[in-house]
């Protein structure tokens, strides 16, 4: 008789719990536009969306200039100009080059090789360099740099479309294998600022020890 009762009792509260099963389903299973979102406090929240303001971003902010070691941090307004009208322009890379282009230059000077200036200097310069070799009547000159003690831009602007930087060296020269005093130069090179080619020409040429 226990066990009849108690069959009946699991029916009972088995057909309540239906009951109250499809009570909810009813409630729940609908949606009336008013719910408040579940909010998880161990995630971070969806950052917020918000429109766009009508002020453009700064273009430039992730291309701001360096001034290389050495060089008068008043000149980083005018490099950034040459690097906005070029934007290939790395002054690191620029006095990297010019050093080179240094030594290249003078030692073709040296020995009389004017054809191995091409590409490095103006017709103009060239021009002028060919004068003085032939004014020393071709005569090789037995000097070398030893080392370029400084390179520091000194100038630098655009004119037109034309990126003109000057840079001031301060090397050791060896003449017959003499070490002189430093000498100091202050060279300009110059480059369109459109070009694909990405070679700067000597276009000037200064050995006044207060350039």
């Amino acid at each position: 008789m226990s066990d009849g009762s108690s069959w009946i009792e699991i029916v009972l509260l088995a057909m309540l719990a239906a009951f109250i099963g499809l009570r909810l389903v009813s409630v729940l299973g609908k949606r009336t536009g008013a719910e408040r979102p579940v909010v998880d406090n161990f995630r971070p929240g969806v950052p917020e969306i918000t429109a766009p303001s009508g002020r453009a971003p700064d273009a430039r902010s992730a291309d701001l200039v360096v001034v290389p070691s050495g060089t008068d941090a008043d000149l980083a307004p005018a490099l950034q100009a040459i690097a906005d009208a070029d934007p290939s322009f790395n002054p690191a890379q620029f006095m990297s080059g010019a050093r080179a282009a240094y030594g290249i230059i003078l030692s073709a000077f040296w020995s009389g090789n004017v054809g191995a200036m091409d590409g490095l200097v103006s017709d103009e310069v060239q021009e002028n360099f060919a004068t003085a070799i032939e004014d020393r009547d071709g005569v090789r000159l037995d000097n070398n740099v030893i080392a370029i003690d400084s390179a520091a831009i000194t100038g630098a602007e655009m004119i037109g479309q034309m990126a003109e930087v000057t840079v001031r060296f301060v090397a050791r020269i060896a003449t017959n294998g003499v070490q002189g005093a430093p000498a100091t130069d202050a060279w300009t090179f110059s480059r369109h600022a459109g070009s694909h080619e990405p070679a700067w020409l000597l276009i000037a040429t200064d050995d006044d020890p207060g350039a």
